[in-house]
């Protein structure tokens, strides 16, 4: 690394929804959400460096290659916001599988407006950081906190929620991909105007409960896409089944498909039940707030002030 380049190598996080509950269309085209976002230990992998420059240019490599990548998109906006004047090189190594509802796409995104500001010397604050994850996209906001957190509004508007002790979780991915968008409009097709106060109060109360310390069931966590993405794909209920009657605290798919999680509460639980799968599943562990952050700092401890400022603060602000 030559005296004025910058370089970082980081680990974009998956996602699961322990819950996710669709109440209606809002008048602005999307959909009120509620729902609780993980952070997992599946990642993706990020290498990026920033040269000081009199003009801007933006590298962006990815394997496989994407089309419309959302990292693309946020280095440009940040540039663009943060006026940056440098040679700014990513490189984009894909491990979570993409049309999973998985978030990856969204995590590579909040990993760019984490990691681009401390190597460039930017300084940008938490609600500026917000609006800039908030336009790429819903979720996000979300991976600019990790951990466990409340999504609400079009799940965008998020908030920390408590954490349980370390949980371990098994990931069944079939070879299907899943259109959020067919999904969404399937589902608003079924949702009345008498819908919404129910599946809010339903929500509710299964937070409360969670949050209280009571044990959670597979039949207990909810994802409203189930009951349209199950009726097109069949084998999706039938991995939730099996998970559920192999002990599973709870069961559920995640996102808008097709990745579906069963959480257990030990490691060879995990690994015993994964083998069930036969190369459709994979054994990872949900990663709280505290770990999350911590992870960032270390991964960037070179170009970081010391303390404990949340987004992490770049040693050469201008």
């Amino acid at each position: 690394m030559t005296a004025e380049e910058r370089k970082a190598r980081v680990r974009a996080l998956a996602k699961v929804n322990l819950e996710l509950r669709v109440a209606g269309r809002r008048p602005d085209g999307y959909h009120e959400l509620r729902t609780v976002y993980q952070t997992i230990s599946l990642a993706d992998t990020l290498e990026l460096s920033y040269r000081p420059a009199r003009l801007s240019r933006l590298v962006v490599e990815s394997e496989p290659a994407i089309e419309d990548n959302l990292v693309e998109r946020a280095a440009a906006q940040l540039i663009e916001r943060a006026r940056l004047r440098g040679e700014v090189r990513i490189r984009l190594r894909k491990h979570i599988p993409m049309g999973a509802g998985l978030g990856g796409g969204s995590s590579d995104a909040a990993a760019v407006l984490l990691a681009l500001p401390v190597l460039a010397g930017a300084c940008l604050p938490a609600p500026e950081l917000l609006e800039l994850a908030a336009q790429l996209g819903s979720d996000v906001p979300f991976f600019l906190w990790g951990g466990r957190a409340l999504g609400i509004g079009r799940g965008s508007e998020v908030y920390p929620l408590p954490e349980g002790g370390a949980r371990w979780a098994v990931l069944v991915i079939p070879p299907v991909r899943v259109s959020t968008r067919e999904a969404y409009a399937e589902l608003g097709r079924t949702l009345t105007g008498r819908d919404g106060e129910r599946i809010i109060n339903s929500f509710q109360s299964s937070l409360w409960s969670q949050t209280l310390g009571a044990e959670q069931t597979p039949q207990a966590a909810s994802n409203d896409f189930e009951a349209v993405v199950f009726r097109r794909h069949p084998e999706l209920a039938r991995i939730k089944r099996d998970l559920a009657a192999s002990g599973a605290g709870a069961a559920l798919m995640t996102g808008s498909g097709s990745a579906v999680v069963g959480l257990f509460s030990t490691r060879r639980r995990a690994e015993q039940v994964r083998r069930v799968f036969r190369g459709r599943a994979l054994v990872t562990f949900l990663v709280s707030r505290a770990r999350y952050q911590s992870w960032w700092r270390r991964w960037l401890a070179r170009h970081i002030l010391a303390g404990r400022q949340w987004p992490p603060q770049s040693r050469y602000r201008r």
